[in-house]
């Protein structure tokens, strides 16, 4: 989400400035590491205290606001990423980054996901998946496996659940990357190069439910016996979109790392260039001047 915009600050931004009120997720919940990988990578890029903008839906990870000390807002399940396609369009000099979780995401914000992705819209979103509604005390989600049992699904999910990097790369995002919140260093690298690309990019991260679906993620985590593998980017042809598909075809646990990256106008250049033409074809004409034209042309 790289803007040539941004200045460097006149001193470096410290974790106590950055944290705002303490968490209230449960105790060991992935989304404590997620937080504290946003805070590092945050600091490291020196990006300027007030050009930093939080925007989240509903759920326990879209609590993302109310524990960072910058601009934020908490918006209505499954629409952050409309409110942020309106803050990056009319403050291109901001970061934006958007935090939800597989239901805000995958479910009720599925379609606007798909939508802020195909125009490019240059924002940073990081979707927690814990493979559950942890708010709503054990509810099956988009991601739940077949068969796992919840409250809405006691005998066990039947519904087959959706392939979230699939779906992502299918989505026209121009960076999709996978990362576990047991693997901090990884998670770091992965936000870093998601906040420098220019354009939508998107990292989901496994984020472990510790009180509704513990162990959910073991097969990803080495110290749990689990395999993390990488995706090996001297080999793989990141801008490929089939050899995208190729990595998503298996998520227990899959691998890990950047699986698409590439390079395309995004809607702020595109608009930006929109709107400068306009206004050379128009002169010094007002807004007044304009309605006033616009109406007579209606009568």
């Amino acid at each position: 989400m790289s803007d040539s915009t941004t200045a460097a600050p006149t001193e470096k931004l410290t974790k106590k400035q950055l944290k705002a009120d303490h968490p209230t997720w449960c105790p060991a919940c992935g989304d404590f590491a997620v937080l504290a990988s946003f805070f590092n990578v945050v600091q490291k890029l020196g990006i300027p205290h007030e050009k930093i903008c939080v925007v989240a839906g509903i759920g326990c990870s879209s609590r993302f606001p109310y524990f960072v000390n910058a601009h934020g807002i908490h918006f209505i399940h499954g629409r952050a990423l409309p409110l942020a396609t309106g803050i990056s369009l009319s403050r291109p000099d901001l970061h934006v980054f958007v935090f939800g979780g597989d239901g805000d995401g995958f479910s009720i914000g599925g379609n606007h996901l798909n939508h802020a992705a195909r125009k490019n819209v240059n924002l940073s979103y990081v979707v927690m998946d814990n493979f559950v509604y942890g708010l709503t005390k054990n509810q099956t989600s988009p991601t739940t496996p077949i068969g796992r049992k919840s409250k809405t699904d006691p005998r066990g999910a039947i519904d087959r659940p959706i392939n979230p990097m699939a779906q992502l790369v299918a989505s026209g995002a121009t960076f999709i990357a996978r990362s576990h919140a047991a693997q901090v260093k990884h998670m770091n690298e992965m936000f870093e190069r998601a906040i420098l690309h220019p354009g939508f990019s998107v990292v989901e991260t496994l984020s472990e439910c510790t009180m509704f679906y513990p162990g959910a993620f073991d097969d990803g985590n080495p110290r749990k016996g689990g395999a993390f593998e990488l995706v090996d980017e001297e080999t793989q042809e990141m801008d490929s979109i089939e050899a995208a598909m190729g990595l998503t075809a298996d998520l227990s646990p899959g691998k890990f790392g950047v699986y698409y990256e590439t390079q395309r106008p995004t809607k702020n250049e595109l608009e930006r260039e929109w709107l400068t033409d306009a206004q050379s074809k128009i002169g010094d004409a007002t807004q007044k001047d304009l309605l006033r034209q616009r109406f007579a042309s209606m009568r």
